[in-house]
């Protein structure tokens, strides 16, 4: 639809691609059978539902080995449990699938006809050797998955195939433009950002937040993820917060839904002039269970040291503040593996909120340059692409495409009060895991 709608407004644009990229959520799932046709709803990368499975995999799998091969050990963003889940629960749904793709796989694959796997939904699958760059075919077959069900492992840059005539009926795109593998919607949001070089850090204000550092080496942890960079010769090490922007949505939704954007503005006055801390109010960020760096599903939301005497904008600020910790807290796992940040980008939704990028200056102690009208993932793929084509010839050129940073400067003080409330913050996921797991069995 909106690719038809586009050929119709600025028929040039559509006319003159000479290459198309396609990006998009890793590692999501779409399975389909033999005809191309998806046998059910794709399963998205936050997806908890394998809880059991993943237990039963820890036992199963020599989780060292696999830490080794993958940079990982199995979790909820793996694919193997999440399919496992399908086969144990939808085994009349699995029977029917022949191929697994992700979701700018789908995509890639709809335009060209081209069955491809773009090298970071491998990397962050846990059945891919990111050092060897092969399918663990082994594993696989060790639990009935098939290998062919998994395609060809291409690089970014790769071109898979060109539109079809179909495809090009279907969307006013001309037949023929080649197509590359593309990219995950993160990696493709890092280079857009400028984050190219060794030291470059992103934060991503997303409803889910993203913290990528960019590395000259493979370099793994057993807390974060693993991507190759689409840039040559780089790597990110990668974290995933499952709650950020969407922990601040769901504070707001009564708010927003019967009162407006005044309330909001209302609300983010009142907020600012707070004291750093919340007057004693931490919040953890756990409302979809956790992803990095504590891998844990059954992690769940607190808001702690709540009295009386807190109002509605202590907890929006803290709400703020809380996902701002939780990017110290990946910030810190970075710098025990022995990097130090040198360069913090921010980017996405909550990069348009002078009052939340001041926090992030703040709780964080550095230099905070934020874009807060970065076009995301869709350009970093369409450099990506021009790259391809031979439209770009220089990575640095995507700096040209970066307009309008704002930069905060962290305040002393409020980095002092905020460095209590982070130890605090800190303590109470490990003081209170045991009965985050008993609640969640409970009512299960």
């Amino acid at each position: 639809m909106t690719l038809r709608e586009l050929s119709i407004r600025h028929p040039e644009a559509v006319r003159d691609a000479a290459c198309i990229g396609v990006t998009g959520m890793v590692p999501a799932i779409v399975m389909l059978d033999e005809n191309g046709a998806p046998v059910r709803n794709t399963i998205q990368q936050n997806d908890a539902r394998s809880v059991e499975e993943i237990e039963f995999l820890k036992t199963r799998i020599d989780q060292e080995d696999l830490y080794e091969k993958t940079g990982g050990f199995t979790n909820q963003q793996h694919v193997l449990p999440r399919m496992l889940w399908v086969r144990n629960h939808e085994p009349e749904v699995f029977a029917r699938m022949r191929h697994v793709l992700g979701s700018y796989d789908y995509v890639a694959y709809k335009l060209t006809g081209a069955l491809s796997i773009e090298m970071n939904w491998a990397a962050e699958s846990g059945l891919f050797d990111i050092r060897k760059k092969e399918w663990l075919t082994d594993q696989m077959e060790a639990f009935g998955f098939r290998p062919e069900w998994f395609p060809r492992v291409n690089e970014s840059m790769a071109v898979i195939g060109h539109v079809t005539d179909e495809a090009a009926d279907a969307t006013g795109l001309r037949a023929g433009i080649p197509v590359i593998a593309g990219s995950a919607d993160h990696v493709a949001s890092t280079l857009s950002a400028g984050i190219i070089n060794e030291g470059d850090l992103l934060i991503k204000f997303g409803g889910a937040g993203d913290i990528l550092y960019c590395t000259e080496e493979i370099a793994t942890s057993p807390k974060l993820f693993f991507d190759y960079h689409i840039v040559p010769e780089r790597y990110l090490v990668n974290g995933c917060m499952a709650a950020s922007g969407s922990l601040v949505k769901w504070y707001l939704g009564d708010i927003l839904e019967n009162y407006g954007g005044q309330a909001l503005r209302d609300l983010d006055e009142e907020a600012s002039k707070l004291p750093p801390g919340s007057d004693g109010l931490v919040i953890l960020p756990y409302f979809l269970g956790e992803k990095t760096p504590i891998f844990d599903p059954l992690a769940r939301g607190m808001i702690f040291g709540l009295t009386l005497s807190h109002t509605r904008a202590h907890i929006f600020r803290a709400c703020l503040e809380a996902v701002i910790y939780g990017f110290r807290h990946h910030i810190d796992t970075i710098r025990e593996m022995g990097f130090r940040p040198a360069h913090i980008i921010a980017t996405n939704g909550g990069s348009k909120s002078r009052f939340w990028c001041q926090i992030a200056a703040d709780v964080l102690g550095e230099t905070v340059t934020a874009y807060s009208s970065h076009p995301g993932s869709s350009l970093g793929v369409a450099f990506l692409a021009g790259m391809t084509a031979g439209v770009f010839t220089n990575w640095e050129q995507i700096h040209l495409f970066l307009k309008d940073p704002k930069v905060y400067e962290p305040d002393p003080d409020a980095h002092a009060i905020y460095d209590k409330s982070y130890q605090i913050y800190r303590a109470l996921y490990p003081e209170t895991k045991a009965s985050m797991e008993a609640l969640t069995k409970l009512y299960q």
